[in-house]
């Protein structure tokens, strides 16, 4: 077997966590598995996974392994697609935030799928930082303003954002007005990822942001119990419009505060900026930008 054979056993072992099961979906007997991994093991000097009676994982060598593995075999592939002229092909690695994947991207996913019959998507929900080259990724999709990094990124869209609350929240507090009468109001909080501290509410006064700071009793960092707890009368909340349309619909939420809207936060696509865009990922990010 040779070495880009053995790092394509070692990628299904790792993500199966079984030799057992990557010796199935590869079609090869499990000792040959065994022994791929053991050769690259003695290659490297280094152990690659960790093995017990009911599990196998990587350890930290092997994790650093695994993402530059799937990075040569992806260039590989690009490579010969490229002068094959054939349809991209391959394993496409994409990490989005929750809430954007199911209302934006799965939706409308069959027909990118049916478009390039040859393309597997594998997409992970985060909203953390992630490597895209030691973890493997193609691309991440995240909200908000970006901090400095060696990525590329590319906006697609901005979203619309409301402030809103509940009925029997209002009816306790009352309805604000205007950002003065805020006093004596509370905010559900939301604990950013990157941080840890709360996020103030934003909003846009004669043309200009402004940030505000309310007593909060609950703080959560989950964008469906954010919900959930404004829904609950926790108090005010700042998130996409889409995001809220089925609450404020079934009125549930009351938007609030229109003549002050939070500054609408923009949509990205981050990807490596050393590595020459895959045909597959090509294909993808105009299909995303279309999408949005």
């Amino acid at each position: 077997m040779d070495r880009l054979d053995a790092m394509r056993v070692f990628i299904r072992v790792a993500e199966r966590r079984s030799f057992t099961l990557a010796a199935a979906d590869l079609g090869l007997p499990r000792s040959s598995v065994t022994e791929a991994v053991k050769q690259l093991e003695a290659r490297l000097g280094v152990p690659l996974l960790q093995r017990t009676t009911r599990s196998v994982s990587t350890t930290l060598d092997g994790e650093a392994y695994l993402g530059r593995c799937r990075r040569i075999l992806g260039d590989v592939e690009d490579a010969e697609s490229a002068f094959s002229g054939t349809e991209p092909s391959g394993l496409l690695r994409i990490d989005v935030h929750g809430t954007l994947a199911r209302h934006f991207i799965l939706p409308r996913l069959p027909e990118f799928l049916e478009r390039h019959p040859g393309i597997e998507v594998y997409m992970s929900e985060n909203d953390r930082y992630v490597d895209l080259v030691r973890e493997g990724f193609d691309c991440v999709v995240r909200v908000g303003e970006l901090q400095d990094s060696d990525m590329i990124a590319r906006r697609i869209a901005l979203l619309e954002e409301v402030t809103l609350a509940s009925p029997g929240y209002l009816h306790r507090h009352g309805t604000p007005d205007s950002l003065d009468s805020l006093e004596g109001h509370v905010m559900v909080g939301f604990r950013s990822s990157a941080t840890g501290g709360l996020l103030p509410l934003e909003f846009t006064v004669k043309g200009r942001r402004r940030e505000v700071s309310l007593p909060t009793r609950l703080s959560v960092n989950a964008a469906e119990s954010y919900i959930d707890a404004a829904r609950l009368g926790f108090g005010l909340v700042q998130m996409p419009r889409y995001h809220a349309e089925v609450a404020l619909a079934a009125g549930e939420l009351v938007e609030v505060l229109t003549d002050f809207p939070p500054s609408p936060p923009p949509v990205s696509v981050l990807y490596p900026r050393n590595r020459q865009l895959s045909p597959r990922l090509r294909v993808f990010l105009d299909w995303l930008g279309a999408v949005f």
